[in-house]
């Protein structure tokens, strides 16, 4: 339903060339993942004989014996609804080769062949192993490999099989070698349709490779747009002139989702819950891989599919899926501060771009809120980066009816700190105005009172900016385009929108990143106390002790679950039953099930009926993976219907 997949990377004990040993092994890591159940199960690279054994390998004995364990454990699986990739060494006419044989309940459904057959290292493979490449057949009788079954059949055989299941998932198999390969086959299986690719290894272990191997996986994961699985061998391979790691590594589309832990492994169990949901997703929007897949039709159609239909893996609740409340933001603080870093240099350069070309001043609306500051501290290290005097910052502070002592006293001290220019307008009399002359009552206050004071504030930006040569920045971020939670023609727009793309629950870690690297040690006082004030529009009066009544969240809802179901709307195209489904287990310590359903027809609503604005949103620079800009990254008629996505939503 929500296409999440379990799989299980899986080192077993094993003793070199005892193939009863390490099948009885095998099948009892199998029992052990009953409890579990995972979809799909990947062992070693010649797990059935060991990897190590040699020029025993030449040893009829030995491929007799690796033969029965196959026989058994086919025997053993005949039960077991999940997909098994266990690597045994095959011999076929008078060639030998390293395979993975792929069993589905009791079934091979296919044998993949090592293509890339390493010289480099004490274990020189060449010596026992042929490459796929020289089989001179693409099927065989499982007889013809020296496996007996009841009844024999035929199976494909080679380095260019994908096995296709019946509920829509395509895997893929490589093995060791071939994933450090310039071209691998995983590169043409995933264009040819695999969505998983599974790497039975067994890599020795050296000063640095774990890291480098890590980022292998990452980078082919991401080239493919794939999941992919990395099981290698454990420490008990022979050390006679090398040391084995078991190292196991998953990763999906670029990002490590689960890696065992201990530097020198053997005998475990590695858990993860995979979302194919997002590899359908970013495959479907990446024409590049599309692109590809057309200019290599011709490769792409040698590789062969394996039907497995009437059959499923079943899916799995996602238990074991890494979820995050804040997906915009690393959990790591030290990820999280260079990420920050990251973002807020490309801000800087982006705005020292647009002022340089324009020969302008920034001029900034600053109301000591977080958004504001934010853009003020843009602003500012974009004008030192130009090398102008810090009064070419321009900085209005423009009180009206709900602006409180705290914030404006913090507005007004910022931008001191900063050495920008300080211009104090008080609007509360031009908006009187305003409202009298349309009859607007002043004790009425609804959302014309509100917007008045919005749209007096950039008015006053875009005609002070005309006064000194000035270009408006705009203070605007992602969750409030996303929401539509600004005023049209107010706060809306600017001249530059330097946190277009930054999410509300962004906005607040990127201050305190600059407080943490110390990039204005002046100002980190005055910042830690605007983290600290509640999130304000400031347009309504404020309490008899000159406290924020209004608060954003209160009318709106908790930004963390809106910047939730933005993430997951638009960065996976997720439908609101998943979404919802993810946002349970995110938030089962902070919201029950109502509040996020509540907030999330809210955020369904807000997002279709305000896209108008973002048709005309000004220009910002992109920094992260969603963006709501028209120009880039969203198509959206502005008079397109919420009513599929809040009908399913009301249905949860």
């Amino acid at each position: 339903m929500y296409d999440f997949y379990r799989v299980a990377a899986v080192v077993p004990d094993v003793k070199v060339a005892d193939t009863v040993y390490n099948v009885g092994k095998i099948k009892d890591k199998l029992s052990e993942l009953d409890e579990i159940s995972p979809g799909i199960v990947v062992f070693p690279e010649l797990s059935i004989t060991g990897y190590t054994c040699q020029d025993l390998f030449f040893q009829d004995s030995l491929i007799k014996a690796s033969n029965e364990a196959i026989e058994d454990l086919l025997e053993y699986s005949e039960s077991i609804e999940r997909l098994i990739a266990v690597g045994a060494p095959v011999r076929y006419q008078d060639s030998l080769y390293d395979a993975a044989f792929i069993i589905w309940k009791g079934a091979v459904l296919g044998i993949t062949v090592k293509t890339m057959i390493p010289e480099h290292n004490e274990f020189y493979e060449k010596r026992w192993f042929s490459s796929a490449d020289e089989l001179d057949t693409d099927m065989v009788f499982l007889s013809e490999v020296g496996i007996t079954v009841d009844t024999d059949y035929e199976v494909p055989i080679g380095n260019n099989i994908i096995y296709k299941i019946g509920n829509d998932i395509t895997i893929g198999v490589e093995i060791c070698e071939d994933l450090w390969a310039p071209v691998p086959p995983s590169t043409w299986m995933s264009l040819a349709g695999a969505e998983i690719i599974l790497n039975l290894s067994a890599s020795n272990e050296t000063i640095a490779k774990r890291d480098y191997r890590k980022s292998l996986v990452k980078q082919v994961s991401a080239s493919c747009i794939a999941d992919y699985v990395y099981v290698s061998a454990g420490k008990n391979e022979s050390t006679q002139d090398l040391i084995f790691s078991g190292h196991s590594i998953i990763a999906e589309n670029g990002a490590l989702i689960n890696e065992n832990k201990d530097f020198i492994a053997n005998d475990y169990i590695m858990i993860a819950d995979i979302d194919l949901g997002k590899i359908k997703h970013d495959r479907l929007t990446n024409k590049t891989f599309s692109d590809t897949a057309v200019l290599y039709k011709d490769i792409i159609a040698n590789v062969r599919s394996v039907c497995l239909s009437g059959n499923e893996i079943p899916g799995s609740d996602g238990s074991y899926l890494p979820i995050s409340k804040l997906p915009f933001i690393p959990a790591s603080v030290n990820k999280r501060l260079k990420r920050c870093e990251s973002i807020f240099d490309m801000q800087v350069n982006a705005l020292a771009k647009r002022l340089e070309i324009t020969n302008c001043k920034a001029v900034i609306g600053v109301s000591g809120g977080m958004d504001s500051t934010l853009a003020l501290l843009v602003s500012a290290m974009a004008t030192k980066k130009l090398g102008r005097p810090m009064s070419d910052l321009v900085c209005l502070t423009m009180p009206a009816f709900g602006t409180t002592e705290r914030t404006k006293n913090n507005a007004t001290r910022l931008i001191e700190k900063l050495g920008g220019e300080v211009i104090t307008i008080d609007i509360k009399e031009a908006c009187e105005l305003h409202l009298k002359a349309m009859g607007h009552s002043l004790d009425e206050k609804d959302t014309t009172y509100e917007n008045t004071q919005a749209r007096e504030r950039t008015q006053l930006l875009m005609d002070y900016s005309n006064m000194v040569n000035g270009l408006v920045v705009g203070t605007g971020d992602l969750s409030e385009l996303a929401l539509g939670w600004c005023t049209y023609n107010g706060d809306h727009m600017s001249m530059y929108g330097v946190n277009g793309s930054i999410p509300k629950t962004l906005v607040r870690w990127m201050i305190d990143s600059v407080v943490q690297n110390d990039i204005f040690p002046e100002c980190n006082d005055i910042l830690l106390d605007i983290l600290d004030t509640p999130i304000s529009p400031e347009l309504l009066p404020p309490d008899e002790n000159g406290n924020i009544v209004q608060k954003t969240e209160e009318a709106v809802g908790p930004y963390e679950l809106h910047d939730f179901f933005l993430f997951y709307m638009m960065r996976y195209g997720y439908t609101p039953t998943k979404i919802y489904h993810l946002a349970k287990k995110a938030f089962k310590n902070d919201y029950n099930d109502e509040t996020i359903k509540k907030w999330m027809k809210m955020f369904f609503r807000r997002f279709f009926s305000q896209q108008y604005k973002r048709s005309c949103m000004p220009d910002g620079v992109k920094v992260g993976s969603v963006s709501l800009s028209p120009r880039g990254d969203l198509r959206m008629p502005s008079d397109a219907s919420a009513r599929i996505w809040l009908d399913e939503a009301e249905e949860l």
